[in-house]
């Protein structure tokens, strides 16, 4: 998503629903040991990006109330990238986001990584060629092994790590077009750094971009055996006017399945939702529909305006296809609601 978007947050057809209340509130790979009734748990983890601090775990539960009492197992949250302190799990909101995951057996939980610090703050393609140079050399390792011992004593051990996301982009100081080799290599000091902590089990997710972007997100690959997941945030936005075109264009929704298939990977949406074509609840019942054929290990739709369904009134169509589609249908509320 934009990145002023995310820094407001963090100041905030029958088949196709039938297919989604199967598999759309229970988790695909879970943790050891986790299962349900008959055996251990193959579905699709669904969760939301409700606000970047501990509110976002309050209104797991008032999301779910509204989905008619549907348990969201993908909790989803990011690290500030502003500072190495943030990058290292400083925050607070970790605490609440730990005793989330362990209130569940079968619970996720999601954490945007940042790669750099100042990842917001424009530095220029040649600064940014030479951070990454110096990750590639080692020089932030500690930081993402400090990182590694918090996530572990906080008893989150298991921790999905989407890291350096939507690094094929132009904004981010974590992008990886400015020396994509650098990059690569960083990305394997990383994962290094943080698998060497003792009573780790963390999956790597890299999730770029839908579409081209600034480079294919192809070049910026760093590898089958530093790669657990093969995420990808897609707005409903162009490139990609029709929800057919954001499947076929290059590197866009199709490419992202196949090449997780060739790579042995599973797939995710750690963000999604609608953006710059508005209130479409076509694209809302096809986006759940690919979910529900694909079986992603998680996605996380990003509920805040421009892209929300709950907490956003400006999307009532898509807000009903939404819930009409996850809603286990004990209860009935407005199709949507807004949260101050």
């Amino acid at each position: 998503m934009s990145r002023r978007g995310r820094r407001l947050a963090g100041a905030g057809t029958s088949t196709v629903a039938a297919l989604l209340l199967a598999t759309g509130c229970a988790l695909a790979t879970p943790p050891r040991g986790a299962s349900g009734p008959h055996g251990p748990r193959t579905e699709v983890a669904v969760g939301a990006y409700l606000h970047y601090g501990s509110p976002g775990v309050e209104r797991m539960q008032k999301l779910s109330r509204w989905l008619g009492g549907a348990e969201l197992r993908a909790g989803h949250t990011y690290l500030p990238g502003d500072t190495w302190a943030n990058i290292e799990g400083a925050p607070d909101s970790l605490h609440s986001w730990a005793r989330w995951r362990k209130a569940g057996a079968d619970r996720l939980f999601v954490l945007n990584v940042p790669m750099l610090e100042h990842n917001e703050a424009d530095v220029p393609d040649d600064q940014v060629a030479e951070l990454l140079r110096s990750g590639a050399e080692g020089e932030y390792d500690h930081h993402f092994q400090r990182l590694a011992e918090r996530l572990v004593d906080l008893g989150v051990p298991d921790t999905v790590i989407v890291l350096g996301w939507e690094m094929n982009g132009f904004n981010y100081t974590h992008r990886c077009r400015p020396d994509p080799e650098s990059w690569q290599e960083y990305w394997r000091r990383i994962v290094s750094a943080m698998r060497s902590v003792e009573g780790q089990r963390f999956r790597f997710d890299f999730a770029p971009n839908r579409g081209g972007d600034a480079i294919a997100w192809t070049s910026c690959y760093p590898g089958d055996d530093v790669v657990d997941i093969i995420g990808m945030d897609s707005y409903d936005q162009p490139p990609g006017h029709s929800f057919a075109d954001q499947v076929t264009q290059p590197y866009g929704l199709q490419q992202q399945v196949d090449f997780a298939k060739a790579h042995g990977k599973r797939i995710s949406y750690p963000e999604w939702g609608l953006f710059r074509n508005g209130d479409n609840p076509d694209y809302m019942r096809r986006m759940l529909a690919w979910i529900a054929r694909h079986k992603p290990l998680y996605h996380s739709i990003t509920d805040y305006c421009p892209h929300g369904v709950w907490q956003c009134s400006e999307n009532p169509r898509s807000a009903r296809v939404f819930r009409d589609s996850l809603s286990t249908g004990k209860k009935r509320r407005p199709a949507h609601r807004h949260l101050p």
